[in-house]
């Protein structure tokens, strides 16, 4: 059993587990290990130091070594989700004006959804930004089944919007529908996690 009751590392000690192994199945078990230890290690909403370094680790560590770590790992998986929500934060953070607009047309025709997301209205980029830094605060320190149907909120009314306000081209329809898949995946870790199967 993991002990949860040590700090959280800070930066690259918190990936040594994954270095020097081209080993795939040890580089995926080293990737559950650290997305357990982020997603279950962290539960005290009072250590906002530890908090802030989750909801940043993307900028901090690199995309790319999140990549390495979680980009294979199955969507029903606590590996899987984190990449999912880190890729989405970090695609908001990059392009906020997009998001906006793209999450302004989709909530229209996706309403209750746009409820369960929780942007406020009206949707700029700062309110799209702040949204994905609090989903990922809530991955630690908030109810995670919430926090993951908001995230699956977001992307779906945003993969509407995207479709939406599209030219009908095929890189528009396949960049739509990964984010109506990215939102599938999130709904079903979050009946998983309900459930208590979520590792």
């Amino acid at each position: 059993m993991a002990d949860f009751s040590k700090p959280l590392p800070s930066g690259p000690e918190l990936f040594e587990a994954r270095a020097g192994t081209d080993d795939p199945v040890a580089r995926a078990e080293a990737g559950a290990r650290v997305a357990t230890l982020l997603v279950r290690g962290t539960r005290d909403a009072h250590d906002e130091g530890a908090v802030e370094r989750i909801v940043a680790l993307a900028d901090d560590q690199g995309l790319d070594l999140l990549a390495e770590l979680w980009a294979g790992a199955p969507s029903d998986s606590l590996a899987g989700v984190l990449w999912r929500l880190y890729v989405l934060r970090t695609w908001v953070r990059r392009d906020p004006a997009t998001a906006a607009s793209e999450f302004d047309a989709g909530r229209r025709l996706v309403p209750v959804a746009e409820v369960v997301a929780g942007v406020v209205d009206p949707p700029g980029p700062t309110e799209v930004v702040a949204l994905v830094d609090q989903v990922l605060r809530g991955v630690v320190t908030g109810d995670l089944a919430d926090t993951l149907d908001r995230a699956a909120a977001f992307a779906a009314i945003v993969g509407v919007g995207r479709a939406a306000a599209g030219d009908g081209g095929p890189a528009e329809a396949t960049s739509a529908a990964r984010l109506s898949d990215t939102a599938a995946a999130l709904e079903r870790a979050a009946a998983a996690e309900r459930l208590g199967e979520l590792h």
